[in-house]
C-alpha cells in the first residue's frame, strides 16, 4: 500500500536533516504504528507522505499503491486515496458537522456522512446538525475529524497522534473504533504515536529514533528496541521491556 525508500527530509529554509534514510512499508488493510519519542521526526514523515509544502524529500522515494508519488501534489495524492487527520483538528465556525464532513466528499452524499459519524461512535441524528464550533469537546472534535477522513473513503489514512488531548475516548474505545473503521471500510491506517497504549493494537510498527529507523517488525519487537534505546529502566514503563528491573 505504502512504501518509503531511503527518504531524507530537510525542511524548507533549513539545513538540518530531521529524517535520514528512512525506509518502511505499510501493507493493505494493515494498522501500522510509527512510534518514537517527541522530536524523532514522526510527524515530518507523515507530512512528507502527504506531500505538504516544506517536507519534500531531499533524497529517496515514496510509493503509494505501486506508483511513485514523491513529486505529486497534496491534491493528486488525495485523489489517489491518501489522506491525513491532523494532531490538532481544525476549528470551523458557522457550519454544521454534517456540512463540514460533506465538504470533503466529491458528491456530497448525506448517507456517507451518517455512516461516517456512526463508525466513529457519534449518533448521526444528534451530530450531523450540530454546529462545528467551540462547544465540542476535544474528544468530540477528534471524532468529527476522523469521521471526515472516513467519509472520503481513502485507501490509506494517516492519523497523527489520534490520542492527543482526548477526553471522551479511552484506549479500548480508540482501539475498537479504529478496528471497526478498518473492518467496515478496508482502509489501511498509519498510526503516528509516541504512546504504547495507542500503538498496542497495531499489526506492525516502525521505530523512529533521532530521525532514523531503528527497528521495523511486530509491535512487541519494536517496543523492546525502544526500551533498549532508552537504556534506563526507570524511564521505561513498557510491558514489553526486556531489561531487568
Amino acid at each position: 500500500m505504502l512504501r518509503l525508500k531511503k527518504v531524507t527530509i530537510v525542511p524548507a529554509n533549513s539545513s538540518e536533516v530531521i529524517v535520514n534514510d528512512v525506509s518502511f512499508t505499510v501493507r493493505e488493510r494493515e494498522i501500522h504504528a510509527l512510534v518514537g519519542p517527541n522530536g524523532s521526526g514522526k510527524s515530518s514523515v507523515a507530512y512528507a507522505i502527504m506531500g505538504l509544502s516544506g517536507y519534500h524529500p531531499r533524497q529517496g522515494h515514496i510509493y503509494f499503491r505501486d506508483q511513485d508519488i514523491t513529486d505529486l501534489s497534496v491534491t493528486e495524492r488525495a485523489r489517489l486515496g491518501l489522506t491525513l487527520a491532523w494532531q490538532e483538528p481544525v476549528r470551523f465556525e458557522g457550519i454544521t458537522i454534517g456540512e463540514y464532513i460533506k465538504a470533503g466528499i466529491h458528491d456530497g452524499d448525506g448517507q456517507r456522512v451518517q455512516e461516517a459519524l456512526a463508525l466513529v461512535g457519534l449518533a448521526p441524528d444528534q451530530y450531523a446538525t450540530r454546529k462545528a464550533d467551540a462547544s465540542l469537546s476535544g474528544g468530540e472534535r477528534k471524532r468529527v475529524e476522523l469521521a471526515a477522513v472516513v467519509a472520503m473513503r481513502p485507501w490509506l489514512m494517516i492519523l497523527d497522534e489520534p490520542d492527543s488531548g482526548l477526553d471522551i475516548i479511552v484506549y479500548d474505545e480508540l482501539h475498537e473504533m479504529l478496528a471497526r473503521i478498518r473492518r467496515e471500510t478496508g482502509t489501511a491506517i498509519l498510526l503516528i504515536t509516541h504512546r504504547e497504549e495507542t500503538g498496542d493494537m497495531a499489526d506492525a510498527a516502525t521505530l523512529l529514533w533521532k530521525g532514523q529507523v531503528l527497528k521495523s517488525g511486530n509491535f512487541a519487537e519494536v517496543m523492546q528496541a525502544y526500551c533498549q534505546a532508552i537504556g534506563r529502566r526507570e524511564r521505561c514503563r513498557s510491558k514489553y521491556c526486556p531489561m531487568p528491573s
